[in-house]
């Protein structure tokens, strides 16, 4: 065969790749490849030491005797297939869990086979999804599930219950909502904050909560001092534990509550002048510590405070995690059976609270089991205002200001005027100094009680805002108690 009648390498490998493998972008432009028949997708421009398209496709042409290439020729064939998959389907790629057809929801068991769970209204089965419903992206954060056990009838519960030492039956209803949010990919959950004294086994409770959802490979980290590298963190993988907090800075709290209810990260592409990379995330999130020290209405509203005791028992964690590895499969199998019957429950989604969809999972949890999970979700809620308050103590002035009033009235002033009143108020008849951190200004006062508004209003103190011809204004108002309905005559 003469020099004339030989393919190049590029063309050997780029229609080796197209017969093997399906291409696809996503919505931001990033092409994936995807092995014909298999759920997992993987990045074509990958550099990863393991796990790359490059290697997958360079083993596969060695493996069927196409020749061993150099890295032009791969390179220029890669450079081919992306610009021409540009042109197909859009499609998304997901880690972990991921919607389906027909009302269902998957999850990824992390196996090699491909094997997931499918949970639609009738059950879950174990099966390998249609690579055009599902196409999983893993990461070196993506453990491996073992296959859960069918017919558990809920004994897995109580075995994950009593290895844990949750201090109440509410803290326990709460975390096993928390659980069943976690199957949901649509659903944003509060993340969850285990606390309790020392030696109450706090990591050790965190462990096996999201080793549940990330398999035995799952484990708490220290939060990271950036929120860049945060961000890199929880956009690999699905459950993000963060261990052993305590201090929350300003800038910690606010990535916090992005990661709860979703945000989108947008920085300059590598190697470019124009060019973007985005990164969207939003994912279930787990906190152990002691003590945090003063927290922020706003990320308040989406913390699950879950309380651990000191067990009366110890044992050594080799004796525990065996036995945790052992009951992982029922675990997981009751987990999906009780995730299926709460789905198929009707329930009235509360409208009084933030996190709505974690609510109405509560209501459903409730009317297919009767845990009380509402109830202590509302609990828990009030708990955390009270912790706050407690922290805050323009949050205290203000409260004491508003004890002044008669029920069902307002008061109307500006914002600096405001500031006069509670500072005066604060100070008392002995001229105590003010606190630092005590707003200076009326325009950092207002914006303090705006924080401070859902924290006021559940505790029946309303404030609001607003324009007259004479200036802005900030208002107080007391509503009165509601008034129990008058019994009808018969």
């Amino acid at each position: 065969m003469s020099d004339d009648d030989k393919n190049p390498g590029r063309e050997v490998i780029a229609d080796y790749a197209q017969t093997h493998f399906r291409y696809f972008r996503t919505a931001d432009g990033t092409v994936y490849a995807q092995r014909n028949g298999h759920p997992v997708a993987r990045p074509i421009r990958s550099q990863g030491t393991t796990g790359s398209h490059r290697q997958e496709l360079m083993v596969g042409l060695f493996k069927d005797g196409v020749g061993v290439f150099n890295g032009t020729a791969l390179k220029e064939a890669l450079d081919l297939i992306e610009a021409l998959a540009l042109s197909e389907d859009v499609q998304p790629v997901h880690i972990r869990v991921a919607p389906g057809f027909d009302g269902a929801t998957w999850l990824d068991l992390g196996r090699n086979d491909g094997r997931s769970v499918r949970i639609h209204p009738t059950g879950w089965d174990i099966t390998v999804p249609d690579p055009r419903e599902v196409c999983w992206r893993r990461t070196q954060l993506t453990g491996e599930l073992p296959l859960p056990a069918k017919g558990t009838d809920g004994k897995g519960i109580d075995l994950l219950l009593g290895l844990c030492n949750f201090a109440t039956a509410e803290t326990e209803c709460l975390a096993i909502a928390w659980l069943i949010g976690c199957l949901a990919p649509g659903v944003p959950v509060p993340a969850p904050f285990l606390t309790g004294p020392q030696g109450a086994g706090k990591s050790t409770g965190g462990r096996m909560l999201i080793r549940i959802i990330e398999g035995m490979s799952g484990d708490l980290r220290r939060a990271p001092k950036d929120e860049e590298n945060l961000i890199a963190a929880v956009a690999a993988g699905w459950v993000t534990a963060l261990d052993n907090l305590s201090h929350m800075t300003p800038d910690l709290s606010d990535a916090m509550c992005c990661i709860v209810t979703g945000a989108e990260n947008v920085k300059r592409a590598l190697f470019t002048d124009g060019d973007v990379f985005r990164a969207r995330y939003r994912r279930p999130l787990l906190l152990t510590g002691i003590d945090v020290g003063v927290i922020r209405p706003d990320l308040a509203e989406r913390l699950l405070p879950l309380r651990l005791e000191r067990p009366r028992v110890r044992r050594t964690e080799a004796e525990l995690w065996t036995e945790y590895a052992e009951a992982l499969p029922v675990v997981l199998g009751s987990l999906l059976d009780l995730t299926v019957k709460v789905r198929a429950i009707t329930a009235e989604t509360p409208t009084d609270l933030r996190m709505a969809d974690f609510a109405h999972l509560c209501a459903q949890l409730d009317a297919a089991t009767g845990l009380g999970a509402l109830r202590a979700y509302r609990a828990s809620l009030d708990d955390l205002n009270d912790d706050v308050i407690e922290g805050d103590l323009l949050a205290q002035t203000v409260l004491l200001h508003a004890e002044s009033m008669p029920s069902g009235t307002e008061q109307r002033m500006t914002s600096t005027e405001w500031l006069h009143a509670l500072s005066r108020l604060y100070s008392g008849e002995d001229c105590r100094p003010l606190p630092k951190g005590w707003p200076t200004t009326g325009k950092v006062l207002s914006d303090r009680l705006k924080r401070l508004q859902p924290t006021l209003a559940a505790r029946g103190v309303l404030m609001d805002s607003g324009r007259t011809f004479e200036g802005r204004y900030l208002e107080l108002a007391r509503p009165a108690p509601p008034q129990p309905e008058q019994q009808q005559a018969f």
